[in-house]
């Protein structure tokens, strides 16, 4: 006999599920049967990841939080894919598709939104469904069609720039289409940004390549068996193939309606969050408290712990008195922080503004009653979490508003999660507060993969990884554990390098999707495609199974691309040796092509910027050059002085060296790029000490070998490998270092990293004095590679795909938008 009773929920989305959650928190399997009707035949996602998944830097699998097992295993009946019809008030009881009858003691509504779709004329077909092209972006299912159908297009239209708009066309942009973002008011995110910041993040969007179209009122949709273009109230068009509604949401309350329960916007609730119908709760995207909704993450969190502890009897009397509103926008390359009133609502209020628009960077307070009623930080959002910790505390602020946009203006220490209060919440996607994550800590989560995991702090947009890790250092100090995944190559197969390569030996694994077929039980992880490609390449040279999804853009059409799409074309000038002729055909290219830039490179180059991907077959047929290969990780150059040819100060002949290496070493595949540079006496004046490898002629006609030296963001001058007699001594000294290097660093680790890792006196008694008796084998290994090369360029009139080198994306230049009269204006 048990006195349990039935508690259904209506919804499998954030809202339901962690409710949910929340309830077994609080032992509520002892006194509840639980029930869950999902619409979607999977088990709980995260939404927050979807423009992740779409954008290629998550695989779908890696959304779910609670995949089917989970509710087996905690007591809970799930009716996955089975949409609820109807609800019996009186009978208490659910009625469900597929004849499911569940009755229920107490019912929780937590049916989420649906997208508002405006009434475009041809959007739909006749028996109601989308024309061919056209998609909403809400759902897992959504995501993955919009993929399918983006690998066979070239150009996308967005409906809507709010914030899911953008973060649905960055992805979009990501899979290298054209995009075109349309939206009818005057300036992006209106509802979250003033029209100052609405133009600066215009301007951003635009430098990644993105057209946006302001104060356009969308009226119909062109084509006939699919989409093929918008018509505009204007009279104007613009053409697609491609067409993504995200105009905004409303609340799902048809059921509601239907039930008899009182329906305003959305599911009228009070503060017990119970509906018109004692029995009925509502919670999230679909209930109206005090007149509010919220379409955010962290005020569904709030009422699910509400009503958790009301059910649970934890706490029976709390109360859910309204959320403070706040987001990020999840766009790669753009910084956006905001939170409450975007703007004053009376002379009293504060404004207090930082504009520079050089570098993108605008922030914002609205300041009521000393206390902060909202702000907008966009390209710089340091101080956001203390910003944030305020606003949801309703504090005084400080009088020094500078403080405030710059926390280290005061001179003080720069803010940290391990000061903040232990209620403070650190990962807004989840809801996780600061005190979570450190008892966690304190119950034995040493490591920060096994932390987030725990938590799940860190694991929805991400940004908040760095503060969990500074907690992790506080609160475990030196028992701080390692994370095996810290040294897997890639992070989507779980292994170390060394055991990673044995195993694609011993199975002969040529392709990167049979590394994942048989390391990865069938797993692909995107991220790790090209790091797993560049391995690959490395081991098998010609036999290498090349698989283009495998491979980065730069990699793929051959080419570095550019914040606005374009591309930059560096052919190969050996040595940094040219001559008229070809600089003359140099410069006929970049004026016949329009090249937005031509600059000289700091390895001794020249640079042509602002190419459009659709002309780079072209572009490099008239140049007649090799591929400079300064888009790979790979061997890029070697950097040279003039030596002993006309330099006063010469030993050694730096330039013949330095053509040498470049002609054996060109296109060469590593862990990360290869710079180097040969001198041609000690005064260094082509700065090889500090490049990847290089050579410094000095007296007696002999050359020291440097290694690991680095001048970009980190300096580091190279440590000696040795000192060598010949340009030959050089070469095979080099090759040889180079091949170990590619077989035993991490991916993406440069050789000043792997040199300090490994150590120079290790590497001088492997490469030089050969202790492990592999140099002959290294050797060969390198010269097996060099005679693989083959210049990427001499198949530019073949693509691997039809599709390789069509037209991706137009300068984003507003002459060149295409818009134009529909057929008949005049």
């Amino acid at each position: 006999m048990t006195d349990r009773r039935k508690l259904v929920v209506v919804g499998n989305g954030m809202a339901g599920a962690r409710l949910v959650e929340e309830i077994l928190a609080r032992g509520g399997r002892d006194s509840w049967d639980l029930v869950v009707f999902g619409q979607e035949p999977y088990g709980n996602y995260n939404r927050i990841l979807l423009s992740s998944v779409l954008a290629g830097t998550h695989d779908p699998r890696d959304t779910f939080l609670n995949p089917l097992r989970w509710y087996e295993e905690n007591g809970v009946t799930l009716h996955a894919g089975v949409g609820v019809r109807g609800i019996d008030t009186r009978a208490q009881v659910v009625h469900a598709g597929n004849g499911i009858l569940e009755r229920y003691d107490e019912l929780v509504l937590a049916t989420g939104s649906v997208p508002f779709v405006p009434p475009l004329e041809r959007l739909r077909l006749e028996d109601g469904a989308f024309r061919e092209g056209a998609f909403v972006f809400r759902t897992l299912d959504d995501t993955e069609a919009m993929i399918r159908y983006a690998a066979r297009s070239k150009k996308a239209a967005i409906l809507g720039g709010g914030l899911l708009g953008l973060e649905a066309a960055r992805g979009l942009l990501a899979l290298g289409l054209e995009v075109h973002v349309v939206h009818l008011m005057k300036h992006l995110m209106e509802v979250q940004l003033d029209p100052a910041a609405g133009r600066m993040l215009h301007g951003l969007l635009k430098g990644m390549g993105m057209h946006v179209h302001l104060g356009r009122a969308t009226c119909g949709v062109i084509g006939e068996d699919r989409v093929q273009g918008l018509l505009f109230a204007d009279g104007l068009t613009l053409d697609c193939d491609m067409l993504v509604i995200s105009a905004g949401i409303r609340p799902h309350v048809q059921l509601a309606v239907d039930a008899g329960l009182e329906v305003e916007r959305g599911i009228v609730v009070g503060d017990d969050l119970r509906t018109s119908n004692p029995h009925i709760h509502a919670i999230g995207e679909c209930a109206q408290h005090r007149g509010a909704t919220y379409g955010l993450v962290a005020p569904l969190w709030e009422q699910a712990r509400v009503l958790a502890d009301r059910l649970s009897g934890r706490r029976a009397d709390a109360c859910y008195e309204g959320s403070r509103v706040s987001t990020k926008l999840k766009v790669a390359g753009v910084e956006l922080a905001v939170m409450g009133d975007r703007e004053a609502t009376s002379p009293e209020d504060e404004e207090v503004t930082y504009s520079e628009p050089a570098r993108g960077v605008y922030k914002k307070l609205v300041v009521r009653d000393g206390k902060l009623a909202g702000a907008i930080l966009l390209g710089d959002a340091s101080s956001a979490p203390a910003l944030l910790q305020a606003f949801d505390r309703d504090q005084l602020l400080s009088d020094n508003r500078a403080e405030l946009l710059f926390p280290l203006a005061s001179g003080g220490p720069a803010p940290s999660a391990a000061t903040l209060p232990d209620d403070a919440q650190i990962c807004n996607c989840n809801g996780v507060t600061k005190g979570t994550i450190v008892n966690a800590i304190r119950q034995g989560c040493r490591s920060l993969q096994v932390l987030c995991s725990t938590t799940r702090a860190g694991t929805g947009c991400g940004t908040c990884k760095r503060d969990v890790g500074v907690l992790l250092e506080a609160v475990a100090g030196d028992t701080v554990a390692d994370d095996p995944s810290e040294h897997y190559y890639v992070r989507g197969v779980p292994l170390p390098k060394p055991d990673l390569v044995r195993a694609i030996e011993e199975r002969g694994l040529r392709s990167v999707s049979a590394v994942f077929r048989e390391l990865a039980d069938g797993k692909e992880d995107a991220a790790s495609k090209p790091g797993l490609a560049s391995l690959l390449k490395t081991l098998w040279g010609k036999e290498y199974e090349d698989e283009r999804d495998a491979r980065f853009i730069n990699d793929r059409v051959h080419a570095n691309i550019q914040k606005d799409s374009t591309f930059s074309v560096i052919p190969r000038i050996y040595g940094g040796v040219t001559s008229p002729a070809q600089l003359r055909t140099i410069a006929d290219v970049a004026e016949r092509h329009q090249a937005k830039m031509v600059k000289i490179t700091g390895g001794q180059r020249i640079d042509l910027l602002g190419i459009p991907k659709e002309r780079l077959p072209q572009v490099w047929r008239e140049l007649g050059m090799p591929s400079g290969h300064a888009y790979a990780k790979a061997f890029r150059t070697c950097k040279t002085c003039v030596g002993t040819d006309f330099c006063r100060y010469g030993v050694g002949d730096s330039t013949g060296l330095g053509i040498a290496i470049e002609r054996r070493f060109q296109g060469l595949e590593s862990p990360a790029k290869l710079k180097l540079a040969t001198a041609g006496c000690p005064r260094n004046c082509s700065e090889a000490t500090t490049k990847d490898v290089g050579a410094v002629a000095i007296e007696g006609g002999r050359w020291e070998i440097y290694v690991g030296g680095g001048a970009g963001s980190r300096v580091r001058r190279g440590d000696v490998l040795c000192v060598v007699d010949s340009h030959d001594e050089v070469l095979t000294m080099m090759g040889r270092f180079m091949q170990y290097y590619r077989e035993n660093a991490k991916y993406l680790e440069r050789t000043y990293d792997f040199v300090e890792r490994v150590g120079i006196e290790k590497l001088r008694r492997i490469v030089v004095d050969d202790a492990e008796g592999i140099a002959a084998r290294l050797d060969a290994d390198v010269q097996a590679a060099v005679e693989a090369y083959v210049d990427p360029w001499q198949e530019a009139d073949a693509p691997k795909t039809s599709a390789q080198f069509a037209e991706a994306l137009a300068p984003a230049e507003p002459a060149l938008v295409p818009l134009r009269r529909a057929s008949g204006e005049r």
